[in-house]
């Protein structure tokens, strides 16, 4: 009895943390180059379960052999395994600002490990001085005149160094080339990675890659095609309609393991208070 119990319990874990995930991706369905998570549930290993039994040899001096029964197989329950960002392209947005910019993939290699298409993303500093990777475009302009994220860390150049800007009327071409107000020129630095599922998501847009190692530059990419857009901001790719269906599914798979756990449950107070009472 108690087996059915926390498989029931595992259960409810499974579909609340998956509930979690998807509350999150619709809170931000409206974030501009949010990556929405995907999560994948495994079952725990099953369990063969056997009678034990013994059979009679009606012989002289009586002899029991011992025997099993096999009854069947039996889940243990269910986890949520884990939580990958799907970095499927999202729409573009047109709003018209200078300080907007959008990457649009055109071509990008598929890894043959993995069987995923890789991804291009803005390099920003982070709050550390190391490297993280956005694909959130909503670019602004600092009080010194420094190109930032809407949270106030630095874009960088293919060099690595921030970019500075006399003004906020400058000029991005596609292949990344800034030119600014008063001459002055930078080329936006612009990461690939090869296996997009390896970088580790940070919040606020943020990625950065495994062991705080350097992503390759997409200008030097064999095979990266992509182009920048500006005066647009690529949007969420999460799907609305198909997050709230499985919200509901997971609500409703929650409901029914709580359903099961409350059977469970007077089942065993039953055994406890009634089957086994001294009349």
């Amino acid at each position: 009895m108690f087996r059915g119990f926390y498989t029931a319990a595992s259960g409810m874990l499974a579909q609340q943390r998956r509930t979690e995930v998807l509350t999150n991706n619709m809170a931000n369905a409206n974030t501009p180059g949010f990556k929405a998570d995907q999560t994948s549930m495994r079952a725990f290993p099953e369990m063969l379960l056997q009678r034990f039994d013994q059979q009679s040899v009606p012989t002289e001096g009586g002899l029991n052999l011992p025997l099993n029964k096999r009854i069947g197989s039996l889940n243990t329950g269910v986890y949520m395994q884990e939580t990958l960002p799907s970095f499927m392209q999202g729409d573009l947005k047109d709003t018209g600002l200078n300080t907007d910019l959008a990457l649009l993939d055109i071509n990008m290699p598929i890894n043959p490990e993995s069987g995923l298409r890789g991804s291009v993303f803005y390099t920003v500093s982070g709050a550390d001085g190391q490297p993280r990777y956005t694909r959130n475009g909503n670019f602004t302009i600092d009080g010194n005149g420094f190109l930032t994220t809407a949270s106030g860390l630095y874009i960088l150049d293919n060099e690595g160094e921030r970019i500075q800007l006399s003004s906020d009327r400058f000029t991005v071409n596609e292949n990344g080339i800034l030119t600014g107000e008063a001459g002055e020129t930078a080329r936006l630095g612009i990461a690939f990675a090869e296996n997009p599922e390896s970088l580790r998501k940070e919040g606020d847009g943020l990625f950065a890659a495994a062991d705080d190692s350097v992503v390759e530059d997409a200008y030097n990419a064999d095979g990266v095609q992509f182009k920048l857009q500006q005066g647009y901001l690529e949007r969420s790719n999460v799907d609305a309609s198909r997050t709230m269906t499985d919200m509901l599914t997971a609500y409703r798979s929650f409901e029914a393991n709580q359903k099961v756990l409350q059977a469970y449950d007077r089942s065993m107070e039953k055994a406890a208070n009634e089957v086994g009472r001294i009349g």
